[in-house]
């Protein structure tokens, strides 16, 4: 079974950096492009990033030129480097491949403090 594991959330004031984690247990990774998804309070869960097999990001127009997607195949980890982050970018953040999703993971909290 797979196994998706978000870390590196936590409590930053408005202008601070975080970088998460998303590491995969158990699945073939290399292949997939993989998403980072992001649900706030009484929302529903969106993607705001990905990177395909090959290294290559998109990002909604909410995040991009704040947010980086990487990736590293041989660890089986996907990353978000966030700058810049606002109140409006808390939320819990989880990862998963974009088509055929597998099992969610906890997520990470994320909080921005204004």
């Amino acid at each position: 079974q797979v196994q998706l594991v978000e870390s590196g959330g936590g409590l930053v004031q408005t202008g601070g950096s975080l970088r998460l984690s998303c590491r995969v247990f158990g699945g073939f990774f290399r292949l997939r492009t993989m998403g980072w998804y992001r649900q706030a309070p009484g929302q529903q869960r969106e993607l705001i990033a990905q990177i395909s097999g090959g290294g290559n990001p998109t990002y909604v127009e909410s995040v991009k030129g704040r947010f980086t997607v990487s990736r590293d195949n041989d660890q089986n980890i996907v990353y978000l480097q966030m700058n810049f982050l606002t109140p409006e970018d808390t939320a819990i953040y989880y990862c998963n491949a974009v088509q055929n999703s597998w099992p969610w993971g906890q997520g990470t909290q994320v909080t921005v403090s204004s």
